[in-house]
C-alpha cells in the first residue's frame, strides 16, 4: 500500500498517481484548499478527505491506520509532489520482503543517484547535523534522515498508527524506531526536483526546522518509549 499525503497538490498529483497505478495506494487529502480533492473526485482516485489540516504527521499517520484496517504487510510513503520515483520502489522493500529489515529510507546520499535533484546547502547542513545527532545516541548512522520516501514492515505500521510524530514526522520517527531496536536501512533511490509546489521546509526556516529536530530528538532520547 502506497500512502500519498497531499496538500494543495493540484498541479502534480495526477501525474504521481499515474506513476503508482500499478500498486495499491491512498491518497490522504490533507484540508487542501485548491482543487486537490475535485481533481482526486473526478478521477475516481482512491482517496480519504481530511476535515482541516493536520499536518504531514496527521496525514501519514491516517494512511498508516488506513493500510492497517486493510491487512497491508508494507505501506510505503511516497510524497505527492514529483519528487520520488516508482522506479526506486522495488529496491525500497527488497530488505523487507527478503526479511532484512523493518523499515527502509530511499536516500539520497548512499549512491550517486541518476537525476541532478540536489538539496538546498542549508537543507544538506542541517541534515548532517541531524545525522550526527541521531548516530550519537543511537550509533547507527542515517544519511537521508528527511526523506519521505520511507517504506513500513507489518510490525511498524502497527506501531506507527499509535505512534507517529505530528511534527518533524521523518527524523524523529527514524531516530523512535532505531531506538526501539527496529530494523532501519537505506536504500539508493533517485528524487527529482518538485514539480510544483513549495516544500514545507524553506530556506529561511532551515535552521528553525533543525534546532527543532534536534530538541525533539533529545525528548525522545530521555523519555521512555515502548513497541
Amino acid at each position: 500500500m502506497i500512502i500519498i499525503p497531499a496538500h494543495n497538490e493540484e498541479k502534480s498529483i495526477e501525474k504521481t498517481i499515474n506513476s503508482i497505478k500499478k500498486y495499491d495506494y491512498v491518497v490522504i487529502n490533507d484540508g487542501s484548499t485548491d482543487q486537490t480533492e475535485e481533481i482526486l473526485e473526478k478521477n475516481n482516485y482512491n482517496h480519504i478527505n481530511l476535515c482541516f489540516n493536520l499536518g504531514i504527521g496527521g496525514a501519514v499517520q491516517t494512511g498508516y491506520r488506513y493500510a492497517l484496517e486493510n491487512d497491508y504487510d508494507i505501506a510505503i510513503q511516497f510524497d505527492a509532489d514529483g519528487q520520488h520515483d516508482a522506479n526506486s520502489i522495488p529496491e525500497l522493500i527488497k530488505p523487507i520482503i527478503d526479511g532484512e529489515a523493518d523499515f527502509t529510507i530511499g536516500s539520497r546520499f548512499i549512491k550517486k543517484n541518476s537525476t541532478n535533484f540536489k538539496s538546498s546547502f542549508m537543507r544538506r547542513v542541517g541534515i548532517r547535523l541531524i545525522s550526527g545527532v541521531i548516530f550519537l545516541f543511537s550509533r547507527k548512522r542515517i544519511y537521508d534522515t528527511t526523506s519521505g520516501f520511507r517504506a513500513a514492515n507489518r510490525e511498524v505500521i502497527e506501531y506507527f498508527t499509535e505512534h507517529y510524530p505530528k511534527e518533524y514526522p521523518e527524523p524523529v520517527s527514524d531516530f523512535e524506531l532505531l531506538k526501539l531496536k527496529f530494523r532501519v536501512i537505506e536504500t539508493p533511490a533517485k528524487m527529482h526536483e518538485r514539480e510544483a509546489g513549495k516544500s514545507s521546509i524553506h530556506t529561511w526556516k532551515s535552521a528553525y526546522y533543525v534546532i527543532n529536530v534536534l530538541l525533539s530528538i533529545l525528548i525522545v532520547q530521555v523519555r521512555r518509549i515502548k513497541k
